[in-house]
């Protein structure tokens, strides 16, 4: 299985920038997509920006022009710079990969513990 670890996480000003890394570690045959998402206390997970193995990219639209998501195939991470922070940013942040973990074309999603960004005004 596929193990993730964050960091980058921290307190920055409003204006500031911020980067987001996320390594995955484990038995594997393939990554699909990675991504980060993000969840406020009491608010359901929301997207904040994927990108395919292809190197399609989404962005929530809250973080588009803003954020830039990035990954190294070669390394398995996945990045993600915050530019132009907002305090509404301040959330904790989950790396998210989507396997294959034998080459079967079975579907696995994988969750990182989370990171934590703190956005002051």
């Amino acid at each position: 299985q596929v193990q993730l670890v964050e960091s980058g996480g921290g307190l920055v000003q409003a204006g500031e920038s911020l980067r987001l890394s996320c390594a995955a570690s484990g038995s594997h045959f393939s990554i699909n997509d990675m991504g980060w998402y993000r969840q406020a206390p009491g608010k359901q997970r929301e997207l904040v920006a994927t990108i395919s193995s292809g190197g399609r990219t989404k962005y929530a639209d809250s973080v588009k022009s803003r954020f830039t998501i990035s990954r190294d195939k070669a390394k398995n991470t996945v990045s993600l710079q915050m530019n132009s922070l907002k305090p509404e940013d301040t959330v904790i942040y989950h790396c998210n990969v989507v396997y294959d973990p034998l080459g079967y074309a079975d579907i696995l999603v994988a969750w990182g513990q989370g990171t934590l960004v703190t956005v002051s005004s």
